[in-house]
C-alpha cells in the first residue's frame, strides 16, 4: 500500500488533528515503515505455529490471599471522636 498525502491529510481529518507539513511528512514515513514491517512479517511461514496472545507460558502468577491483621475494626474505632456503631460519625457536609 502507498502511503499519499491525500491519504494523510484524511487520518489527520478522521482523527481531528491539525498537521503541519513536516508533522505530514513523518506520519508518511512512519506508516510506510509500519506497512513494510508488516509485509516482511507476513513472510514468515506460520503454519503448524500454535496461536499465542502472550509470549510467556505464565498461568496465573497472583499470590494466595491470606488474612493477616483480621478483624480490627474495634481498635480502629477506638481512634474515632465519633462513632455510632460500626461505623465513624462524621458532621453533616451536604444540606
Amino acid at each position: 500500500m502507498n502511503i499519499t498525502d491525500s491519504l494523510i491529510d484524511y487520518i489527520g481529518d478522521l482523527s481531528r488533528l491539525e498537521l503541519g507539513e513536516e508533522e505530514k511528512q513523518r506520519a508518511k514515513k512512519d506508516l510506510t515503515d509500519i506497512l513494510n514491517y508488516m509485509d516482511k512479517l507476513n513472510e514468515l511461514d506460520t503454519k503448524g505455529m500454535k496461536e499465542m496472545s502472550h509470549p510467556f507460558e505464565n498461568k496465573n502468577c497472583f499470590r494466595e490471599d491470606n488474612v493477616t491483621n483480621g478483624d480490627r475494626r474495634g481498635e480502629v474505632l477506638q481512634n474515632a471522636p465519633e462513632s455510632k456503631g460500626d461505623y465513624f460519625k462524621v458532621h453533616k457536609t451536604v444540606e
